[in-house]
């Protein structure tokens, strides 16, 4: 069982009644300047974690009139506990010293006497008990906190060592999987380019075409991102590329679609707003492309007042779907992208049997 330390009050209120305890034993209630004095000493540890020089100088004259000492004690200790000027509190232990050796309204101190020094070197040590175990205190309390600072950095220091793991972990699975998706890209750009070549039909030589050409594009793209996993620890490397508005007609024109671009939309909007934009209708044409073949698309983008509108609607398919490999990351990917810039996706069928995607998003972002 853990031991519960009492709350502050509590061993104040404590400490209080021990001096109060040792004023009726030690002062004659007939004395009413010793009472007085004894009495605001013990009344004054009431302030000594606040204010424990100012409580050590109030307690003083108790042991300069009378024989109770616990509460001039208590603060020097306290004193003791919250410093770290040693002068002070040498002064201080002096100071008990003499108002102790030499009590009023008659002071005895007679050096030439033994039993004086022996009554001073008690006297001194009685002072100087307080003070180291205050010291003593003092540095027991530095020493957790040091040890709290180290258990904290070294908490720190394995968060950091498993993010560097974690980090190169993800940096080697990514050229892995660019290693095996450029192989499997990289035949298809060699295949589409052989028919491009082969054959005399305009309609399967200019599809040929696209794909050579989307197949290269992907190639690339893929290759500097692994450039840029294996630039860590160096000069930053700009992402490229950095799609705008200026690409979308490119994007459109060579989706592989029957697609209609409908901009209206003015310069100036933030760059994240831009490729939020222009990723959305990527990913919306590249879902035309595999889930509703034959289908034909339209994008409508537009700003309305402070927000900026795109909707992508697609016609019914003409043709059965191939079934494609796919992790289903598409959507939620967009949506967790317009939820960074303040904005909502929302996707479903429409009732011709096509399909529509619509982003939201604040014109200035976030």
């Amino acid at each position: 069982m853990r031991f519960r330390r009492p709350s502050p009050v509590v061993v104040d209120l404590v400490v209080v009644a021990v001096a109060l305890f040792d004023i009726w034993v030690n002062v004659d209630p007939a004395e009413p300047v010793r009472l007085g004095c004894a009495l605001g000493g013990a009344v004054a540890l009431m302030l000594r974690r606040r204010l424990p020089l100012i409580t050590f100088v109030l307690a003083l004259p108790a042991v300069l009139v009378s024989d109770a000492a616990f509460a001039t004690l208590a603060a020097l200790y306290t004193l003791a506990s919250f410093t770290r000027r040693r002068w002070l509190l040498a002064g201080c232990a002096l100071a008990f010293t003499i108002a102790d050796m030499a009590p009023w309204p008659a002071p005895k101190f007679d050096l030439s006497e033994p039993s004086t020094l022996i009554t001073l070197s008690y006297t001194a040590a009685t002072a100087a008990a307080p003070v180291f175990l205050g010291q003593l205190v003092q540095a027991r309390r530095d020493l957790s906190l040091r040890l709290l600072e180290i258990s904290e950095a070294r908490d720190h220091e394995r968060l950091l060592t498993a993010q560097t793991v974690l980090a190169k972990e993800r940096a080697q699975l990514a050229r892995e999987m660019h290693d095996v998706v450029s192989h499997q890209v990289s035949l298809i750009a060699v295949r589409a380019g052989a028919l491009q070549v082969g054959t005399q039909d305009a309609e399967v030589k200019e599809a040929a075409a696209t794909i050579r050409r989307l197949s290269v594009q992907t190639l690339d793209e893929l290759r500097h991102m692994v450039s840029v996993l294996r630039a860590a620890g160096g000069r930053p490397t700009e992402l490229t590329p950095q799609p705008s508005l200026a690409d979308l007609e490119r994007l459109v024109s060579g989706s592989g679609i029957e697609a209609e671009l409908q901009p209206d939309l003015p310069d100036g909007l933030p760059p994240t707003v831009q490729r939020a934009v222009y990723r959305t209708v990527q990913e919306a044409l590249t879902n035309v492309r595999k889930h509703a073949p034959g289908a034909s698309a339209r994008v409508r983008i537009h700003r309305q007042g402070g927000t900026v509108r795109v909707t992508v609607t697609n016609t019914a398919p003409t043709r059965p779907a191939l079934p494609l490999p796919s992790a289903h990351y598409g959507l939620v990917g967009l949506r967790q992208r317009a939820a960074l810039l303040g904005g909502t996706v929302t996707s479903g069928p429409t009732a011709d049997g096509g399909y529509e995607l619509r982003l939201e998003l604040p014109a200035a972002g976030t």
